[in-house]
């Protein structure tokens, strides 16, 4: 035998029954702290999600815009240059 009354050994077995419910008390805890931090996280996930949604919308608009902008540019340097070529010809007669 290990030495150990019967007392001994039900003391020993209380310790290990206590420290167990503080075991799975601490996790209670910490499982509520992380379901509340997991709320938490998928909500601003779904607005980050929102804001990405918008921002790609703006992105769009503003490559049409660019693409608006560079059509007129272009047909602005194309009347120069029939404009230029007009004046060559008539200072040129």
């Amino acid at each position: 035998m290990n030495g150990l009354s019967g007392m001994e050994k039900f003391s020993h077995l209380e310790d290990k029954i206590y420290l167990t419910i503080e075991l799975a008390k601490n996790l209670r805890k910490e499982k509520e702290v992380l379901e509340r931090q997991n709320i938490s996280l998928k909500r601003e996930a779904a607005g980050l999600s929102m804001e990405n949604s918008r921002l790609e919308e703006k992105i769009e608009q503003l490559l049409s815009e660019r693409d608006a902008i560079q059509l007129k540019v272009e047909a602005m340097l194309d009347a120069m240059t029939t404009i230029d070529s007009e004046v060559a010809e008539a200072v040129g007669r």
